[in-house]
């Protein structure tokens, strides 16, 4: 039986990837009655605590929001159960959510994740598929259950993965097709036509968490996977390398079609007037268009080389 009246929704989300998926409930006509989202947080060098995107999209709404630091406390269930919600909606939340917040609502929980699953379960999805080199990832609208990433699959839409792609960037276009995805999803769910999909748990792959400890460039690899680790890193941790000693962060890399033929690390181009560092690596040429040194800002290669002039024979190390 169809039922197309607007549901009662409680949103929890907290980075800027939740907002598409909440500006796209607010404009389908959905009443969305409060956001949960994480505490604020210090932010910057002065450190100056600063609200999540989501708080402040919902304040600019007047829709009320829920910051608790203790999500599975009675008094917070009690708080949530009094907006007597018809589905809970979670998009990069944070955490994961109990057994008795999924049963809360009579829709139960549903999320939207930035892969196709049973593939890239866990908190980076979006980072890892760049840097393991994919050409195509999407979303999942999924059923949430109590394991990591592991419920049924309610919908899903591809998103092909562009050479230049970040994993900002990339979080940039999946959260918008997320957002559609999401109220797609809702209106089957209401015309009763959204069949779940059991995941297939031998195909399944993980994203955990990035650390700054695999931000090191090992020169050795080829530079295929180098560009893949710097885009995938961009914008945290950061790829890192050191150059006459200092740190120093790459950007905007692409493989070049010659092969290079110096020792790993090596500048064995440099054309300052085009914007061009050639870099020798495990497997061919690894170019970058940007650089930023440790204390200083990011800058173009020709702006860079202008200040701090650079060397055919240089070697980035690790």
């Amino acid at each position: 039986m169809s039922d197309n009246r607007p549901y009662r929704i409680i949103y929890l989300g907290t980075p800027d990837f939740a907002i598409p998926p909440l500006q796209a409930l607010l404009d389908h006509g959905e009443d969305v009655v409060a956001v949960v989202c994480q505490p604020d947080r210090p932010k910057g060098r002065g450190k100056k605590l600063t609200p999540p995107p989501t708080k402040e999209l919902a304040q600019a709404q007047g829709i009320p929001v829920l910051q608790p630091d203790k999500i599975k406390s009675p008094e917070f269930l009690d708080e949530l159960r009094a907006y007597k919600p018809d589905l809970l909606v979670v998009t990069a939340y944070g955490r994961i959510l109990p057994a008795p917040l999924l049963n809360l609502a009579p829709q139960g929980a549903i999320n939207v994740h930035g892969s196709l699953l049973p593939a890239y379960r866990g908190a980076a999805p979006i980072q890892w598929a760049i840097i393991n080199g994919e050409s195509e990832t999407g979303v999942t609208i999924m059923q949430l259950d109590e394991g990591m990433d592991t419920g049924d699959i309610l919908l899903q839409r591809r998103l092909d993965i562009a050479p230049d792609d970040t994993s900002g960037s990339l979080a940039e276009k999946m959260s918008q097709v997320g957002g559609r995805a999401l109220v797609e999803a809702l209106d089957l769910l209401k015309a009763d036509q959204l069949i779940p999909i059991k995941q297939d748990d031998s195909q399944a792959t993980t994203a955990p968490p990035l650390c700054k400890t695999m931000s090191d460039i090992d020169w050795s690899l080829p530079a295929a996977k180098i560009s893949c680790l710097i885009r995938g890193l961009d914008p945290w941790p950061l790829a890192r390398t050191t150059l006459e000693g200092r740190v120093t962060r790459l950007f905007r890399p692409e493989v070049a079609a010659e092969p290079s033929g110096g020792e790993p690390g090596t500048i064995t181009m440099l054309q300052p007037e085009h914007n061009l560092l050639g870099i020798a690596t495990g497997e061919g040429c690894l170019l970058v268009e940007e650089i930023q040194q440790e204390g200083g800002k990011r800058m173009s290669i020709s702006d860079f080389h202008r200040g701090h002039p650079l060397k055919l024979g240089q070697r980035f190390g690790t």
